[in-house]
């Protein structure tokens, strides 16, 4: 798998299983407890969803959406981690994974920018 594909796959990921930790926080008991988490997993999700957006259609500012993706799914990860749910550790486990990719895959974009 490229590296294109790699982040594309890893922010689809992001995006599915951060929608589903949001549904999975709004259907437990102490929802109020679990607000900060679902609007991470949002922001993270429709975050996730953009940079997939711009990469696509290779824009020039898909550089800086996915260097946003890094925090956020820095920030969600944290989050989730809070919480002992298992749908909060999957997601948590996704996010670090994508932010992961979205350094990595920055990294190369520099080096190759260099290296012209």
């Amino acid at each position: 798998m490229n590296n294109y594909e790699e982040i594309i796959d890893s922010l689809s990921n992001c995006v599915r299983v951060c929608e589903t930790c949001a549904d999975a926080c709004l259907k437990e008991d102490n929802v109020k407890m679990l607000a900060d988490c679902i609007k991470l997993d949002i922001d993270c999700a429709d975050t996730c969803s953009l940079g997939i957006r711009l990469l696509s259609r290779n824009s020039t500012l898909s550089e800086s959406i996915i260097g946003l993706c890094a925090d956020i799914c820095a920030t969600c990860a944290t989050e989730c981690e809070k919480h002992e749910h298992d749908h909060c550790k999957k997601c948590a486990e996704a996010c670090h994974r994508c932010k992961e990719i979205c350094k990595n895959y920055l990294d190369d974009r520099r080096q190759a920018a260099m290296n012209i």
